[in-house]
């Protein structure tokens, strides 16, 4: 019985995924990096206005990968932060697990039906949430993408620019490790737009110049053990690797075990990505080189804020992109500690960048 359950689940989530595909033909399908209709996080308020004025009652429904991950539970208290500033209450769900999309969809459905004036969503691939765009565009509910996948028809999406965490790690190789080497990469879920992109900015950078080769490209699935097991053959195979670059923080402090185990430990670079806190324990012990933050509570708070203005009827640009850092020993300190004020910096690192 579990079994007909799960396969006709499964069948009828193709079939709304066609549908939806069929229906919504009139938006092009979505690249989040390369999208020209954007607008950058720190510009919300100088282009849009101060925060709107919200219809009585509004409430924001948030739908999540898992909360196993660090990440999704520091974007979801980035919702929540925001939402008590501006009294909107959001309820915040997720998978069991990152590979449960089907729970993910179900949690999502549902939601439609309870009332909420926005959704925002961070599906587990392109396409399992897909069928939700056209059942919330029906009940004029606006929904938003919040990193790292990518819903092709999905009219708003808010996050970073995925292609780039991958480049900044390989300039650093081409900065701090100036007579090349051997690198290899531990890659995410096989599809989805974060992990291929985050995968071709890294490998496509530190080709130029052919001082690197990129020996293995393998994936770890979003998982600590399995970045562990993965790492430990690749070691085996390499000795001589100078570095890693994993496409989350949970892979890359599987692969520092594996490096330590291997005897390597300050030999070989390893470099994650999203800034989770055990990103910066590590960091600070000298063990992992470094991260690239992508700052999730206060991509939370850009999306939220996205979205509630998306509610007072305003008119966003399709992607609003949120920040990103290369974080190593040397800068660490400019984005944690007591007294930092991490939205102060990074507004100083946007009008810099400007």
């Amino acid at each position: 019985m579990k079994t007909f359950m799960k396969t006709t689940l499964a069948a009828g989530v193709a079939a709304s995924f066609l549908f939806s595909a069929a229906v919504a033909q009139d938006l092009a399908p979505l690249n989040s990096d390369t999208e020209k209709n954007r607008m950058d996080w720190s510009e919300l308020e100088a282009k849009l206005g101060p925060f709107p004025k919200l219809p009585e009652g509004t409430k924001a429904g948030a739908v999540s990968k898992t909360l196993t991950n660090e990440y999704w539970r520091s974007l979801g208290e980035g919702y929540v932060s925001l939402g008590k500033k501006v009294h909107v209450p959001v309820v915040y769900q997720a998978a069991q697990s990152e590979g449960d999309q089907l729970g993910q969809l179900t949690i999502a459905e549902g939601m439609i039906t309870q009332g909420y004036n926005v959704l925002l969503v961070s599906p587990q691939t392109d396409a399992n949430l897909q069928p939700v765009i056209e059942q919330a565009k029906a009940a004029k509910i606006p929904v938003v993408n919040v990193n790292d996948a990518v819903i092709s028809q999905a009219e708003h999406y808010v996050g970073n620019v995925q292609r780039d965490n991958g480049v900044r790690v390989a300039k650093w190789f081409i900065k701090n490790r100036p007579q090349g080497g051997k690198v290899a990469i531990v890659e995410g879920q096989a599809g989805v737009y974060a992990a291929v992109q985050r995968t071709d900015g890294f490998k496509s950078t530190i080709s130029e110049g052919g001082k690197f080769k990129v020996v293995a490209s393998v994936p770890g699935n979003w998982d600590r053990q399995t970045s562990y097991d993965a790492a430990t053959n690749i070691l085996n195979q390499h000795p001589d690797l100078v570095g890693f670059y994993a496409n989350n923080d949970g892979m890359a402090l599987g692969i520092v075990e594996a490096v330590k185990a291997a005897g390597l430990a300050g030999k070989v670079a390893v470099f994650g990505t999203d800034g989770i806190s055990d990103a910066y324990s590590s960091i600070k012990a000298g063990e992992l080189t470094g991260t690239v933050d992508s700052f999730p509570v206060l991509t939370g708070e850009v999306a939220l804020e996205t979205a509630l203005r998306l509610v007072a009827g305003q008119k966003l640009p399709r992607v609003v992109a949120t920040p990103q850092a290369l974080i190593t020993a040397d800068n660490l300190s400019r984005y944690q500690g007591a007294n930092v004020d991490v939205r102060a910096v990074l507004m100083e690192d946007a009008k810099t960048a400007k």
